[in-house]
């Protein structure tokens, strides 16, 4: 029983045939068509026109010619250079002082002590230590002697370079910090 090969081809004709006919025959779709055509109703959109361009204005930076206002003034430079003639300099062969260590924002005040007619504050170096320190002790980076003590606040002058090796006095104030 041998099938030859155009009853084969016949055969495969008429059973994809069949599955077409089979597929396109159903109208089962018909939400499908109705959604579509109330698609095509719709009005249809304007794209909006594009923005007008403006050109490139150049800015022109008229103050070249004059100081940044990053220098100092003249008169400024001119006192400051001169500041080494008033005599302030910090004594760079006095001991060191504990305090001297640390940055004077990283020191706060947190009590006073009044010892044998003696007014201390109590300073918290930000490691876990209190000292106690009075007029005439040094605390901070740059110098920085008490000057006056209260209840209240320290007073400090600092001495810091001017930049023009010179140097000046910086008044400096520590307050006492209260918890609520």
């Amino acid at each position: 029983m041998m099938i030859s090969i155009n009853t084969l081809r016949l055969f495969a004709l008429l059973t994809f045939a069949s599955v077409l006919v089979g597929c396109g025959s159903g109208n089962n779709h018909q939400d499908l068509q109705d959604f579509m055509a109330e698609v095509r109703a719709r009005p249809k959109g304007e794209v909006e026109p594009l923005p007008t361009f403006s050109p490139y204005k150049a800015f022109n930076y008229a103050a070249m010619t004059m100081r940044s206002p990053f220098d100092r003034p003249v008169q400024e430079v001119q006192r400051l250079s001169s500041g080494n003639a008033e005599g302030i300099k910090p004594d760079l062969n006095r001991e060191k002082e504990f305090l001297e260590s640390f940055n004077l924002p990283a020191l706060r005040m947190v009590g006073t002590l009044n010892q044998g007619g003696v007014l201390w504050a109590l300073i918290d170096d930000g490691e876990g230590a209190v000292h106690r320190v009075k007029n005439g002790n040094y605390l901070g980076k740059n110098h920085g002697e008490i000057v006056l003590t209260t209840d209240a606040q320290l007073e400090i002058v600092e001495i810091v370079s001017n930049g023009l090796d010179g140097w000046l006095m910086r008044p400096r104030t520590i307050k006492i910090e209260e918890k609520e």
